[in-house]
């Protein structure tokens, strides 16, 4: 079920009349089905998987939280680890390695046909696999206690604001809140209101107007102007920015009506200073998962400078995979691993701390500020250069993209200043810039009724005119 449809506004408008008005035991078995409803939409057959993710990492954390033997507390977490992991292999990347290694034979000399299975990747697998295994992890490591109660725990896996798309939630933050008697006021309710309507606004007035012209440039770069191609760049980090954190807002808003907190998942990424940064407000609940769990994992920063470059490597290469089973995805998590690696090794913590301390002393007031704002047009092109990648079919199709982007000989055809396109753009950039500056996506709350109303008012004067055209448009993370 999409939220950008009519189908949700109802789904949602009756999930939440029921629920308010059942106490909290019964409010937890209607969220519980009201989830199932929602992800079973695509395809019943999905719910059998998210069916065996929950009954083995609940009954799994048990038997390790029961152990008094590490060994047995080990075995018991490789086994709910392999279940997991094994249905991201099948699910996910079998046919991708398949393929992968029977072309690898090819250049060998062996000519073997590759055995495919060809099976429906399920919706969000990748996000409630990853939230169910950091749940186990962290039982493992004496961080949560596991919940007695299965009826939380099914509606923990099963939560529909955040079960497609994220965000990657923690037991720690989700599980207190299923457990006890949650309730709403007028704020909350005003700013459950706000992130869908800015989410919805981010989606089909933003990153929905801009697809249609990056798939133009994308399927046929050799026919367009350097200048279109560069403008492609731009226009797909602002869809899939607006794509994904508006998803994630109209999550966040979804659950706030139902008197939850659910993780800030997106801070500003654009203004980053660094690569290193843009991950403290990109996806931060991917970001912080592969950091507690696989890049600490691995030794993190504790092993000498050259084993912390490694493990910065693997870790964002790894990242990449998990976003999908292609070659595209492998090189974009290979630069944001280089990125970061180039980044410590040129601006350590030594270096970051200089430039703090004369930012402190004033001495270099104007320097400083004319670097940070180099440092933030570096970073976002740096990561618009990755993006390439993320969006190319196929590494041939990246490759063809960056070569025309460099020796295109071909006339300009797409205006950088049509008026359809550069209003909510310039609109999502001033928002954004606001945030950034306050620091707080709560300010609204804080203003005045009267602009408070206002500004409501120019979203949905935006979303009708610049988003009624769109349809349908499925969020691009729903493929990973």
């Amino acid at each position: 079920m999409l939220f950008n449809t009519w189908t949700f506004g109802a789904f949602l408008v009756i999930t939440l009349a029921v629920y308010w008005s059942l106490p909290r035991r019964g409010q937890n078995y209607w969220l519980l089905l009201a989830g199932y409803v929602f992800y079973g939409w695509w395809d019943w057959r999905f719910l059998i998987l998210l069916w065996i993710t929950t009954v083995v990492d609940y009954f799994v954390a048990h038997r390790i939280h029961e152990a008094s033997d590490v060994r047995v507390k080990r075995r018991w977490l490789t086994f709910g680890l392999s279940v997991g992991l094994g249905i991201l292999g099948v699910f996910k990347y079998f046919d991708f390695f398949s393929i992968s290694f029977a072309r690898l034979m090819g250049v060998l000399g062996w000519e073997l046909s590759p055995f495919l299975l060809n099976v429906i990747l399920p919706v969000g697998v990748s996000f409630y696999t990853f939230q169910s295994l950091a749940y186990t992890i962290d039982v493992y490591r004496g961080r949560v206690t596991p919940s007695r109660d299965p009826l939380d725990y099914a509606v923990f896996v099963a939560f529909f604001p955040q079960l497609e798309a994220g965000p990657i939630e923690r037991a720690q933050n989700m599980l207190p809140q299923i457990g006890r008697e949650r309730s709403i006021d007028y704020a909350d309710i005003q700013y459950g209101v706000w992130l869908i309507l800015i989410g919805l606004v981010k989606k089909m007035a933003v990153a929905d107007l801009c697809a249609p012209v990056v798939q133009q440039l994308f399927d046929d770069p050799a026919a367009y102007a350097r200048s279109d191609l560069l403008l492609g760049i731009y226009l797909f980090s602002l869809q899939i920015y607006g794509d994904f954190s508006g998803y994630t807002d109209i999550a966040r808003g979804c659950a706030r009506l139902m008197g939850f907190q659910i993780m800030l998942n997106f801070r500003q990424p654009y203004f980053s200073k660094s690569v290193g940064e843009f991950w403290e407000r990109w996806h931060i609940s991917l970001s912080t998962w592969l950091r507690d769990y696989l890049y600490i994992s691995l030794g993190g920063n504790r092993r000498g400078t050259r084993r912390t470059y490694w493990n910065l490597f693997v870790t964002m290469l790894l990242g990449g995979l998990w976003h999908g089973a292609n070659w595209t995805f492998v090189v974009w998590g290979v630069l944001h691993g280089s990125y970061l690696a180039l980044h410590r090794r040129l601006f350590g913590a030594g270096g970051k701390r200089r430039r703090d301390e004369a930012g402190r002393e004033g001495a270099v007031g104007l320097v400083e500020r004319l670097w940070r704002l180099v440092s933030v047009l570096v970073t976002f092109h740096c990561v618009a250069l990755a993006w390439v990648f993320f969006r190319a079919e196929t590494i041939h199709g990246a490759r063809d993209y960056l070569v025309n982007l460099v020796h295109s000989s071909a006339a300009a055809q797409i205006s950088w200043t049509e008026p359809k396109r550069m209003v909510p753009v310039v609109w999502l950039f001033g928002l954004d810039l606001w945030f950034w500056l306050k620091d707080d996506d709560r300010h609204i709350l804080m203003m005045p009724s009267f602009w408070r109303g206002l500004l409501f008012g120019i979203l949905l004067v935006i979303l009708i005119i610049w988003g009624s055209s769109a349809g349908d448009v499925p969020f691009i993370y729903f493929q990973f």
